[in-house]
């Protein structure tokens, strides 16, 4: 058997490609002479396509210069009276664990006590942020704040 008498077991599915006969003949897919016919071809942008390119700066983003807020979380003095008995201290992992309050981004939120509605209990506030209102109800009914 000579090399010219061996026969393929699969029938070929493409098209054999030979010379200028081929998909990318000539001038190879890039037009007629020219800068861009060429190779290693580099074309300084204009000014203004790099000046569109760079990314606005909307909103903070991780701007460095701008200040990040603390997240609050609000509590009004009713929730604390139907949540809380007589004498319980309250601090955010309380109102936590109670689900009246939820984490921010995974971080536990600064708490704000409101002075929204009655309070029928005593309660120890600690590590929390109270507002005038509720601490004047709060220390009415014999309760601290710290």
């Amino acid at each position: 058997m000579q090399i010219h008498e061996l026969k393929p077991k699969t029938k070929r599915t493409k098209a054999r490609v030979i010379g200028r006969g081929g998909k990318r003949g000539k001038t190879s897919g890039k037009g007629h002479k020219g800068q861009k016919a060429r190779t290693g071809r580099k074309i300084r942008l204009e000014l203004r396509d790099q000046i569109k390119k760079i990314p606005k700066l909307r909103g903070r983003g991780t701007h460095p210069n701008k200040a990040v807020s603390a997240q609050v979380a609000s509590v009004n003095i009713s929730t604390l009276s139907a949540s809380f008995t007589d004498g319980m201290t309250v601090t955010p992992e309380k109102l936590y664990e109670k689900k009246i309050i939820r984490k921010i981004s995974g971080k536990m939120p600064v708490v704000k006590i409101l002075g929204g509605g009655e309070l029928t209990k005593k309660v120890n506030v600690t590590g929390c942020v109270v507002s005038g209102v509720a601490k004047e109800k709060i220390e009415k009914l014999g309760g601290v704040i710290s």
